[in-house]
């Protein structure tokens, strides 16, 4: 293993560098396995002796794996991953349910909405440019293999929601001031918008919802938490989307 080598690994902790190379990083034997049967090209595998074999693994030792990951705990294996290009057009079509993320910027929140994206049978998610990379160290991880298999699009979200509810596809968002959503008529395709961490959806995105939604607490007047952690919230307003299948 090279100088080179390590120091490409590193960089890759940086979205600059990982759109630079066109690479991300993948760590430990069930994610870089899920890889190797995916449609996803691995230009490297670094791996502990006996973990991978392959023209595309090299053999490093304990302590270089070390100096490589990109995580506190370093897995047994590493791989460099080429990142792949998805067409926005994808995610247009009938009947069809996606989600749109609105300035989500903590990774751990992304990558787990990938993960529910994935069990609930959702391919598509489409993110502003200001939300977390999902290709990020900490997202890829969180993850757990679902990145493999949900396509993630990074766009001007305002027009794109707006293009969409022109075009007749109903936009969902969760909003304080929103419709009981065990009540609100829901349809079988559509787009749900999720909000920032912080400040929920931005105005400028707001505007082009067409059903606004709301979680409501159990019982609806009893004062506790001021709101749900957008991942958590996600995760239920896609079971009662898929409920109503």
């Amino acid at each position: 293993m090279t100088k080179a080598e390590i120091q490409l690994v590193r960089s890759l902790a940086d979205k600059r560098s990982r759109t630079e190379h066109g690479l991300f990083v993948a760590e430990g034997e069930k994610l870089i396995g899920e890889l190797r049967g995916s449609p996803l090209r691995i230009r490297k595998i670094f791996a502990l002796e006996g973990v991978f074999e392959g023209p595309e693994v090299e053999t490093v030792a304990p302590r270089d794996m070390e100096r490589l990951s990109l995580l506190k705990t370093a897995n047994n294996s590493l791989a460099l991953v080429e990142i792949p290009r998805y067409d926005l057009e994808s995610v247009h079509g009938a009947g069809k349910l996606t989600l749109a993320l609105d300035e989500v910027q903590n990774p751990g929140n992304v990558g787990t909405i990938v993960r529910l994206a994935d069990w609930f049978g959702i391919g598509d998610i489409v993110c502003s440019h200001g939300t977390a990379d999902c290709f990020n160290p900490k997202v890829v991880q969180a993850t757990m293999g679902a990145i493999l298999r949900v396509r993630v699009h990074y766009t001007d979200l305002p027009r794109f929601l707006h293009d969409a509810a022109q075009r007749g596809t109903p936009v969902y968002g969760t909003f304080l001031e929103g419709e009981n959503i065990y009540d609100a008529p829901l349809t079988r395709g559509g787009i749900v918008v999720m909000g920032n961490e912080g400040r929920g959806v931005t105005p400028e995105t707001a505007r082009t919802v067409t059903h606004r939604l709301f979680i409501p607490p159990y019982p609806a007047d009893r004062r506790g938490s001021e709101s749900l952690n957008v991942a958590m919230a996600t995760g239920i307003v896609c079971s009662e989307f898929r409920r109503r299948r």
